[in-house]
């Protein structure tokens, strides 16, 4: 009877170990979840950085010459686009003659001398998503919590020439959202939907 009883207890402290074990690992696991990132190789690490060298920029004053220790390089940052005289018609095409009369004087100015208006436009991102909370309920699709964020940065600098006309910038400085997927059935769900597909079809 002592031994049995002795087996017993051993049998019950076996099984709460196993649940504190189980329990910790639970928690430890949020560790494991993956983080992905999505960057534009840039000089710039924060949004006020991209912002601050665009603001440096004087109409009449600035020259492209210039422009390359600011970080805006086309052959040095992937970020930077080069505009022709064609695409930046296309990016006003939509503006019809009396708008055209109330445009910047940099914008008019350009529309005014043909091919030799020329521009750069720059497009950065610097985004983090990250997977939150239970690594098991993640890892089994029973609930799934992602984290986005970041910011983005856009900017046009337009030239006569190889002076700076006009230039403009936006974007969004400060990126934060969360997602949460709830799926009741976990794994199976995904399969639990397609057959509700196929038999009522």
């Amino acid at each position: 009877m002592i031994r049995t009883g002795a087996i017993k207890l051993a049998a019950r402290h076996g099984v709460r170990l196993c649940f504190a074990a189980g329990l910790a690992m639970l928690c430890a696991c949020s560790s494991l979840l993956p983080v992905g990132t999505d960057t534009t190789r840039m000089p710039w690490s924060e949004f006020d950085e991209a912002r601050a060298a665009i603001e440096k920029l004087e109409p009449n004053v600035s020259l492209r010459s210039e422009l390359s220790t600011d970080g805006f390089d086309p052959y040095r940052n992937p970020a930077v686009t080069i505009l022709s005289w064609p695409d930046l018609v296309q990016k006003f095409a939509s503006v019809n003659a009396p708008v055209t009369r109330e445009l910047d004087p940099g914008l008019r100015e350009c529309l005014a001398v043909g091919n030799r208006c020329s521009g750069l436009a720059i497009n950065v991102k610097k985004i983090r998503r990250e997977r939150l909370g239970n690594f098991w309920l993640d890892s089994l699709a029973f609930r799934r919590e992602v984290l986005v964020s970041g910011w983005t940065f856009n900017a046009l600098i337009v030239f006569v020439d190889d002076r700076v006309v006009y230039r403009a910038f936006g974007g969004q400085p400060r990126m934060e959202e969360v997602t949460v997927t709830r799926n009741p059935l976990g794994p199976v769900q995904g399969w639990g939907d397609s057959m509700g597909q196929i038999i009522f079809r």
